[in-house]
């Protein structure tokens, strides 16, 4: 069985030193070596960085998925690479054998396009709200889901080749519902592996000033992007409910409000809905597009 080669693609805003200094080293620890390992600084210098990795300093802010697709492009651009890994920046792999259990899990399946890792805490312990599927009460469940987690996952290079790479305008949030959607559409897997772990910190997302605004607006855009039209209404029905159920702060609610009214007045990009028999997988594997 022929291994596929590995490479691996961290972005950093230099907030986090400390912890991104823990990450590079975990991967430089791992027992099968990346191919080529690129660390993408959105806005930030890279000179303190001592780690052997190609170091790509950006002038501009891109965003998680813009500053992904920059590492990603060179990645395509080399050929050296047949799966990719992308970590955040404050994520660390505890085990030493993860990059050789992702290659031979891509060696066993050509259809597979996405691996989602488990995330835990330091304590071991996985949020509901980290594992892939409706049913979370076990994260250790592994299979076919129909999503992904944006902090540790691996993709198949022939997937992105095909599908694309990060919507790059979403610039935080519902970019992985973006691309989950696209590679199911063309028939690619997504499998969530619990015994492929990254350790992260328990943060809540919403610690981030606009993301009220940028979950409220990316969900638009997604529903417009990629839903087939009787579609649509419901599942940004479906989250509006949820969302005015659980937002407990009223400038919360504002800011997504207006990312809502944003999603619905822009440009949400180029529409390209999933297929019907794409709807009906996803519902198969227990999600189906409109939750």
């Amino acid at each position: 069985m022929s291994l596929p080669r590995l490479g691996v693609v961290i972005v950093t805003m230099g907030t986090r030193p400390r912890e991104l200094q823990d990450l590079l080293a975990s991967v430089e620890k791992q027992d099968m070596r990346a191919a080529r390992v690129v660390l993408v600084g959105n806005a930030t210098p890279l000179t303190d960085i001592s780690a052997d990795v190609t170091k790509i300093p950006l002038n501009e802010n891109l965003g998680c998925p813009g500053g992904r697709n920059v590492g990603l492009k060179m990645l395509q651009e080399s050929g050296d690479v047949d799966v990719v890994v992308e970590l955040d920046d404050d994520g660390l792999l505890i085990a030493d054998d993860v990059f050789r259990k992702v290659q031979h899990l891509f060696a066993e399946d050509p259809k597979l396009g996405i691996i989602g890792f488990r995330v835990a805490d330091e304590h071991g312990h996985t949020e509901r709200r980290w594992v892939p599927r409706l049913r979370a009460d076990d994260p250790m469940r592994r299979g076919l889901v129909t999503a992904f987690l944006g902090g540790g996952h691996a993709f198949s290079m022939h997937m992105l080749n095909e599908i694309g790479l990060w919507p790059s305008e979403f610039f935080f949030g519902h970019e992985e519902s973006d691309l989950a959607w696209r590679a199911l559409d063309a028939r690619w897997k997504i499998l969530y592996e619990p015994a492929l772990v990254l350790q992260h910190p328990k943060t809540s997302p919403a610690r981030h000033p606009a993301y009220y605004r940028f979950t409220a607006r990316n969900r638009v855009w997604l529903a417009r992007r990629r839903l087939p039209l009787p579609l649509i209404p419901i599942y940004l029905g479906v989250w509006i409910f949820l969302t005015m159920a659980r937002i407990r702060s009223l400038l919360g609610l504002k800011a997504w409000w207006g990312g809502f009214i944003e999603g619905m007045r822009t440009s949400c990009g180029p529409r390209e809905p999933m297929r019907w028999r794409t709807v009906w997988q996803m519902t198969r594997l227990g999600r189906p597009p409109i939750l």
